[in-house]
């Protein structure tokens, strides 16, 4: 890395690297477009390589400038975090947390954690990732992705601590016209012949397993007519009446025109959501994060009834 290069020039690839476009990039960093073509420029003659193929109306990255761009990245997360430490120098801990989240449940629990760590550690940056389904989170911080995962049990990765922050009851979601809404509690069974709604199968998410198991000892196989990434897309197409689905207490607050919940007969069933960790190395941010979580969300009493493992 040449001795002049300068941070700006690094951003300037960051922006111009995800909006493959000069305009909207120098419109991003304020700046005319021949002086961002300039530091482009100039950061391409540091390390000696192109970064961009400019030869087509388009441009994109070249296999430098994508080889480059994750090591850019990190920089440009170091860069701010040696500001934040000098700007806090008096904060006890001074880092960034990686906090992966999927689903409405566990975003509940992020706004009154970030006022918590504002309040309590100015220090912390956390950083959110969004759309990382349960199955897959321990994985994650096993790997290093993430600092702190939310999933739900079990848990079978050896590499992670989990702690139970919420257990979530399993509730029968309709469109309001079908005729298991009329009544109170809904037997499963009578939900064999119904079109579902549900998560993809090959995104590690822990509800559509457990609705596939609960059919299953039902008595049937449930017949997926539609798959949708997250439970905000499920139970608006549920509520188009596109069919039925199996979902949780904590996404109840979602109230869709033309969708009703109902409760499953029997005894009530739950899946516990965890909060995941790595095992063998915890930073002391993560380890304050933690614990700001444990005072936020105290581990709750078991419930009566049963939880799905």
């Amino acid at each position: 890395m040449g001795s002049m290069m300068h941070l700006k020039y690094l951003h300037a690839f960051a922006v111009l690297a995800e909006e493959l476009h000069f305009g909207r990039a120098a419109e991003r960093l304020s700046v005319a477009q021949p002086q961002l073509s300039v530091w482009i420029h100039k950061l391409e003659q540091d390390l000696g390589v192109e970064l961009f193929d400019r030869s087509s109306r388009t441009i994109r990255l070249t296999e430098a400038g994508h080889a480059v761009r994750e090591p850019i990245l990190q920089t440009l997360d170091s860069a701010r975090l040696i500001d934040r430490a000098a700007l806090l120098g008096g904060a006890s801990v001074v880092g960034q947390v990686t906090v992966g989240y999927a689903g409405a449940g566990s975003r509940s629990v992020l706004p009154p954690l970030a006022k918590a760590v504002r309040t309590a550690e100015p220090g912390i940056e956390l950083k959110l990732v969004s759309m990382v389904y349960a199955g897959s989170a321990p994985a994650q911080v096993a790997a290093g992705v993430l600092d702190i995962g939310f999933s739900r049990l079990p848990v079978r990765n050896t590499e992670v601590n989990t702690r139970v922050f919420t257990y979530e009851r399993l509730l029968a979601a309709l469109p309001e016209d079908h005729t298991l809404a009329s009544r109170d509690a809904v037997d499963l069974k009578d939900m064999a012949n119904e079109p579902f709604v549900s998560f993809p199968a090959t995104q590690g998410a822990s509800l559509r397993d457990a609705a596939m198991r609960l059919a299953l000892e039902a008595g049937f196989s449930p017949r997926v007519m539609q798959e949708a990434p997250d439970s905000y897309a499920i139970l608006g197409l549920v509520a188009a009446g596109v069919g039925v689905t199996l979902t949780l207490s904590s996404v109840s607050h979602i109230n869709h025109p033309g969708l009703v919940y109902r409760e499953l007969t029997g005894t009530p069933t739950y899946l516990a959501t965890v909060i995941v960790w790595p095992k063998h190395y915890v930073s002391r941010a993560t380890q304050a994060v933690l614990a700001l979580m444990e005072g936020i969300f105290p581990t709750p009493e078991r419930p009566s009834g049963r939880i799905l493992d």
